[in-house]
């Protein structure tokens, strides 16, 4: 199944809902959407920084990591930015297609 890291930076109402039900209680919550989309929680962790939350996420496929992603931006307590993690066996049959492409100006 792909993975996906997904890293998120809480508005004042996303922190205040950390604080009323500390960090556990959001994995908790996480994890449980997660499920439910049929995905698995691998790690989540709060960091300090630009992003507050980072979590790896392996699931069935990029739309059901829009799915996730989407939704929970759309509680308006967090933003989230989602990226594809590829495995280095991914990249070693990617460095073996070739591509025909010519650059600009050539």
């Amino acid at each position: 199944m792909p993975r996906f890291l997904i890293q998120g930076s809480y508005t004042a109402d996303g922190v205040k809902g950390v604080l009323k039900e500390g960090g556990t209680g959001r994995r908790k919550a996480v994890e449980a959407a997660v499920h439910a989309l049929g995905g698995k929680l691998e790690a989540f962790y709060y960091a300090l920084g630009e992003d507050d939350v980072v979590a790896i996420v392996e699931g069935p496929d990029n739309i059901t990591a829009a799915t996730f992603s989407m939704g929970v931006a759309a509680t308006g307590t967090v933003r989230t930015k989602t990226t594809v993690l590829l495995t280095p066996e991914e990249i070693d049959q990617a460095a073996k297609k070739t591509l025909a492409f010519r650059a600009a100006g050539q």
